[in-house]
């Protein structure tokens, strides 16, 4: 079925189109009594203002875009983006402005929904999240014209502004914490290669153990589920020398990982430390309770909403938010290696 008109409401109730457009608009010009038959005509028809004609007319669009290139069904049940998503449905809402979401499979799927949303006026504004080594979204964005806004940093992200926590210090005070402990080796079960984010706390591993003279580390990227998480576990507990403790780049893979350990019978904290670089309700009801970094992932995702909100309202305050390090909790999950470790 075609989409209503105000043509077509206009020959409904017998009025001219111009008579429709006051109304609709809460305009003067037309009766009390005229304007309730063309609301009603309107409500009854379903009719709803065209976003790229209400934007031509400088109309807002009341809503704001995220579009996520990663697998639905890793989304599903990952708590950070839940609690992101909730974070950042709230503070929009205090504004009366929805969140418009989609998941795509690809970046190249991703900047095609920009260009499709850009030109028809979809949103006000966008949220860019997990940004890339050399993102080609960056250009792409900064050439729509759109306010935006990226979950991630410093830097690199072109005139964009941003809204970002220290990965990098956040991987040196968890590696800090585990030499102390005496752990001498240490993997890392690592997010996406192509993050950004990935990058850095991989550089800061490396960094830390020339730093602090540790044996052996390594880095083995996955794409954040349970099951790579899950195998990527079992190949490292498998090795000989294998490492005394596994820092997880999600509370997800960190669960799985611990479901291994108790399956191929190594002991945690004995013979195996966990820690999470994210917090979440999976931490703290899984036994032993995991060591992790902490966040209020709720307040980052409202924090996110009101710098796009303030950048729509004013372009001039572009500028770069930086978010307090996530700070360890210690839990059950880790303790002294093993004499032998």
């Amino acid at each position: 079925m075609a989409r209503p008109t105000i043509e077509d409401i206009a020959r409904r109730v017998g009025v001219s189109k111009g008579a429709v457009s006051f109304a609709l608009n809460g305009r003067p010009g037309v009766s009390e009594a005229t304007r309730a038959r063309i609301l009603k005509a309107a409500e009854e028809m379903n009719w709803r203002p065209h976003t790229a004609a209400r934007a031509l007319g400088g109309a807002r669009a009341g809503a704001v875009g995220l579009v996520i290139a990663r697998p639905a069904r890793t989304l599903g049940v990952e708590p950070f983006f839940a609690q992101l998503l909730s974070g950042l449905q709230a503070g929009l809402s205090a504004q009366s402005v929805a969140l418009e979401l989609l998941v795509v499979e690809d970046t190249e799927a991703e900047i095609e929904v920009y260009r499709r949303w850009a030109s028809e006026h979809r949103v006000d504004g966008f949220i860019m999240v997990d940004l890339q080594v050399k993102d080609p979204r960056v250009e792409i964005v900064e050439s729509l014209d759109v306010p935006a806004v990226v979950l991630g940093g410093p830097g690199r992200h072109g005139s964009l502004p941003s809204v970002w926590a220290d990965d990098r210090e956040a991987m040196l005070s968890i590696v800090d914490y585990l030499a102390a402990l005496g752990h001498r080796r240490i993997a890392h079960v690592a997010g996406l290669p192509a993050f950004q984010h990935t990058q850095r706390r991989m550089r800061a591993l490396r960094d830390s153990a020339r730093r602090l003279g540790l044996a052996d580390v390594v880095s083995l990227p996955t794409d954040f589920s349970d099951a790579e998480g899950a195998t990527t576990t079992r190949m490292l507990l498998s090795r000989p020398g294998r490492p005394t403790a596994i820092v997880y780049d999600s509370d997800l893979m960190a669960v799985a990982g611990l479901g291994v350990a108790a399956e191929m019978g190594v002991a945690v904290p004995g013979e195996l430390s966990i820690v999470a670089f994210d917090d979440s309700v999976l931490t703290r009801i899984v036994h032993p309770a995991l060591t992790a970094l902490s966040r209020d992932t709720f307040a980052l995702g409202t924090e996110v909403a009101e710098v796009l909100l303030g950048i729509i309202g004013d372009p001039g305050l572009r500028r770069d938010h930086r978010t307090p390090t996530p700070r360890l909790v210690v839990r059950e999950s880790t303790g002294a290696p093993p004499l032998a470790g």
